[in-house]
């Protein structure tokens, strides 16, 4: 009786071992608001001090070609949820705008193009990475900016368990207690909820780190996916003033970035992805867990209520709203502990809808699952492969954007070059990335063959997702 107790007390330890050693890993998944390329000291910024993103990627892999969806956030963040290009949801402008027939800025005339009516909340019929995963039995939080729709469309409906300050709208009125106030120049009353407790001069960074932390010390062993989205960087660029004092004598001149307050948002946005990699330290939990940063677009390039520019995408061209790198490429870390090699970079390029067949692939998700047009890194993650055999990349934004001036367009990046096409006259551009990264030298008179190549695959693809075309103005006004 006693050798067979001693039998079960050892059977069960043994398997108690392999459960711990074979349960999925845990998933971290962090996405920044409007953070640049170029924004990260690891990335070649010349201000921002970023050393928890730094040390994230001398333990993982740092991907120098990775690209958004789109150039703006909603479309982005549905490819994100979906594995699919923006396009083929239909999902191809911020939420608020999706449903106007208009830009930002237009107004009868003053466009040679009329943007179409898009979708503005992301589809209950669509089955999410976190409706994936949870049936994986993980429990599934999102944290921070949703802009994926109205309140039927909110994250308790897309396979998350708990939602953190997941709204509508695309951006705090402020960044300090109490979360609320009037936005833009309407002042449309908006707010963050679910961060309570909170006092006077709490930042909201900080608070849904907080929320994060406390999700993640709750699980109790149950493999989690904290989806955290911080609304940090996008305006209102706001940040606590001693550390706004920190970077006013580090600018000089001939920098690239020059904006204290920007700046010192990012350090606070450092800080809280270096609090949660203690915590994950802390709990040990940092072994099984993968750890995920990037960003939804571009930098943000303009001014902001008349003060210096936001950010600087230099050495690469425009930023958000824009199809050219600067709208588009964006940071992207993973570290995976005993799969990604410390201090490793990959120049393969990758894309938003990437995520999605990713996670699940690590998640070792069961069922079918078809129509997807992201790839699963996980090979290059583990270095068992150098490529993705995938030749194309596709973006198609047929909007206006307020700032920098940015017009409807698409384009594909295949190998080094890329292709943009602009649909108010129909220009073609191409650009060698590999010899021209700020994307200044056109060659699309000069190189036709690849040109008209690369134009008839944009077009196919653009056939092949039901790809939405603005239309032409009849009232346009020429100046």
């Amino acid at each position: 009786m006693k050798k067979n107790i001693i039998s079960i007390v050892l059977l069960f330890c043994f398997s108690g071992i392999l459960n711990a050693k074979d349960q999925p890993p845990n998933i971290l998944f962090i996405v920044a608001d409007d953070l640049g390329w170029a924004d990260l000291e690891c990335y070649g910024s010349d201000l921002h001090l970023t050393p928890n993103l730094n040390g994230l990627a001398n333990q993982g892999m740092l991907f120098s070609n990775a690209y958004a969806a789109a150039p703006i956030c909603s479309p982005t963040r549905a490819s994100i949820m979906t594995g699919k290009y923006p396009a083929r949801l239909n999902m191809t402008i911020w939420h608020e705008a999706a449903k106007r027939r208009k830009a930002p800025d237009y107004s009868p005339g003053n466009k040679k193009l009329i943007p179409p009516i898009t979708v503005g909340n992301l589809p209950l019929e669509e089955i999410t990475i976190a409706e994936r995963l949870k049936k994986q039995g993980y429990l599934t939080a999102h944290l921070g900016k949703w802009h994926l729709g109205e309140a039927e469309y909110y994250p308790e409906n897309q396979g998350f368990d708990y939602n953190i300050g997941g709204t509508l709208w695309g951006a705090p009125p402020t960044f300090f207690f109490p979360f609320k106030g009037g936005f833009g120049r309407k002042k449309e009353p908006r707010y963050v909820p679910d961060i309570l407790p909170a006092k006077e001069g709490d930042y909201l960074t900080d608070k849904l780190t907080d929320k994060a932390i406390e999700i993640i010390k709750s699980t109790n062993g149950q493999p989690f996916f904290i989806n955290l989205d911080f609304y940090s960087v996008h305006t209102p660029i706001e940040a606590k003033e001693k550390t706004v004092q920190k970077y006013r004598p580090l600018i000089k001149q001939g920098m690239n970035h020059t904006n204290p307050t920007y700046a010192a948002m990012l350090e606070h946005l450092d800080e809280n992805v270096g609090r949660l990699l203690k915590t994950l330290d802390d709990l040990k939990l940092a072994d099984n867990t993968i750890v995920i940063f990037t960003s939804d677009n571009g930098g943000y390039k303009s001014p902001y209520r008349e003060m210096k520019q936001v950010t600087n995408n230099t050495p690469l061209r425009s930023g958000k709203g824009s199809l050219y790198e600067g709208g588009i490429r964006v940071p992207f870390i993973v570290r995976w502990n005993g799969h990604t090699k410390n201090g490793t970079r990959s120049d393969v390029p990758i894309i938003t809808n990437d995520i999605y067949p990713t996670l699940c692939d690590v998640a070792n998700c069961q069922g079918e699952d078809t129509n997807r047009d992201g790839l699963s890194l996980v090979s290059l993650l583990n270095s068992s492969s150098d490529n993705l055999n995938r030749e194309e990349l596709y973006f198609h934004y047929p909007h206006y954007y307020f700032s920098g001036g940015s017009t409807p367009a698409s384009a594909i990046r295949s190998g080094d070059y890329k292709l943009i096409e602009y649909f108010e006259d129909g220009r073609l551009e191409l650009y060698n990335l590999k010899n021209d990264l700020g994307e200044k030298n056109n060659l699309a008179s000069t190189e036709t063959e690849t040109t008209l190549r690369l134009f008839e695959k944009l077009k196919r693809w653009r056939k092949s997702v039901a790809a939405q075309m603005p239309e032409k103005n009849p009232a346009y006004k020429r100046k």
